[in-house]
């Protein structure tokens, strides 16, 4: 009988031993648990650190306590080493090489170049950028000394999952769309270009006028009716009058097979995508834009995450994947640079005294017009997501206010938003969302918004 026990107890042990190493070896092939947090634009060109109010403090935590927290960088960082170059994406943005660190401390780990400013201060400038991104610890990507450059992934590495970046823009002037090399001459470093073809549709007798006019100036008429280049734009045809986008389909190859190998590489795969383009009005993405989510998706990118506009857009929630179709501003100091270089004070006929707030009164007509009169560009969201391996669990939407009616040198900066506010830009993203089949709904007691996930 004691023998009986004896190996009855063995056994019992070796269960238990054998019960605890498979739920142990189970908990290890477990995909591990990721939270990531994606904001918009960020123009910095003041310090974040010093500042201490209370909302501004939480949302700074909120951004620390994410796996990997990503912002688009819009802002180019030097010592006016480099010269302006004749053409810029707007303002010519510059801040001190100090503020990247900021990005650092405020807790994000990615940021995505490939914008409209990325070439504001020529090859000198990108190069000097990536320079202090690199020293601030900032994993970056969509800038490059070649296209191959520009257009490759880069990866962060955390103790959770390894995160793939790919950054291009729709939006920038040419002289910054980055090139191959041939044999006989290098490449032309640059961003990572997602070019779109426009076509204008217009009705016969809107035709029938365009050709007239070509034909009292001169120019010659091409023998089909249907079709003409006119100004450098093409009209067709149509119906209706409408503008439709279509993809450049060199790009489209190229990134998506980047995309494609990103992620076979790692653990998840963020696009990002600089675009200012619109639909049919200003808070609906360019059908250009949707087709190119829609890629990267089917490429293998986890999530995609669109800015340049300033303003929200919708969201999209594609293949189980989420789609960002701009997040707005998530810092937006634009009126605060040290110095503008004398063609911007051109544009608004502004002499040799003038200075950077003569500018700013000049182009904004003291607040009056443009971004400094229109809310919507200083309320947005941040994005809190959260992953089981590839599997989107959550996506959480956090208000956001940055200042709007304050004085320049104070706006810009974000706080989470108040209660009222909270609701009122949840409701407006809501109502944005919903042509995609989005269901967002306002939970009070957090002041947040929460996507409506597909059940499983």
């Amino acid at each position: 009988m004691k023998v009986i026990k004896i190996l009855l107890s063995s056994l019992i042990f070796f269960w238990l031993i054998s019960s605890a190493l498979h739920l142990w070896a189970a908990e290890q092939t477990k995909p591990s648990s990721v939270t990531m947090i994606l904001t918009g634009d960020s123009i910095i060109t003041r310090r974040l650190s010093v500042y201490v109010e209370s909302e501004f403090l939480k949302l700074i935590e909120l951004v620390r306590s994410a796996d990997v927290a990503f912002t688009n960088l819009e802002v180019l960082f030097h010592d006016y080493e480099p010269y302006p170059m004749h053409e810029s994406g707007g303002t010519y943005l510059r801040a001190e090489p100090v503020l990247a660190k900021e990005l650092v401390w405020a807790g994000f780990d990615m940021v995505s170049r490939a914008n409209n400013h990325a070439g504001d201060f020529g090859v000198l400038g990108m190069e000097l950028t990536t320079k202090y991104v690199e020293q601030a610890g900032l994993v970056h990507a969509g800038v490059g000394r070649s296209l191959a450059e520009a257009r490759e992934a880069r990866f962060l590495e955390t103790a959770k999952a390894r995160i793939a970046l790919i950054s291009c823009a729709s939006t920038f002037p040419d002289h910054v769309r980055a090139s191959k090399s041939r044999d006989d001459i290098p490449p032309r470093p640059g961003l990572n270009p997602l070019r779109f073809i426009t076509t204008y549709v217009v009705t016969t007798e809107q035709m029938d006028y365009l050709r007239g006019l070509m034909q009292q100036w001169g120019l010659i008429l091409p023998k089909d009716s249907d079709q003409l280049i006119f100004l450098r734009q093409r009209f067709v045809k149509g119906e209706i009058p409408e503008i439709r986008t279509s993809l450049h389909p060199d790009d489209l190859a190229e990134i998506t097979a980047v995309i494609r190998n990103a992620s076979g590489l790692a653990d998840l795969t963020i696009v990002s995508v600089h675009s200012h383009e619109q639909g049919k009005d200003r808070f609906l993405p360019a059908a250009f834009l949707v087709d190119f989510a829609h890629a990267a998706i089917e490429a293998g990118a986890d999530v995609v995450v669109n800015h340049g506009p300033h303003i929200l857009k919708g969201i999209e929630i594609y293949k189980g994947k989420p789609i960002f179709y701009s997040l707005g501003n998530f810092i937006f100091q634009n009126e605060t640079p040290l110095r503008l270089p004398q063609e911007n004070y051109e544009s608004y006929r502004l002499g040799e005294d003038k200075h950077v707030a003569d500018f700013n009164e000049a182009r904004y007509s003291s607040d009056r017009r443009g971004f400094p009169s229109q809310p919507e560009y200083w309320e947005s969201v941040v994005a809190c997501l959260k992953w089981q391996g590839k599997d989107l669990q959550e996506v959480k939407l956090v208000p956001i206010s940055l200042g709007f009616g304050k004085p320049r040198w104070i706006r810009g900066r974000p706080v989470l938003a108040d209660p009222i506010l909270s609701r009122q830009i949840i409701e407006g993203l809501k109502k944005l969302s919903q042509p995609f089949g989005v269901m967002i709904e306002f939970k009070e007691k957090e002041n947040a918004g929460y996507i409506v996930l597909p059940s499983k």
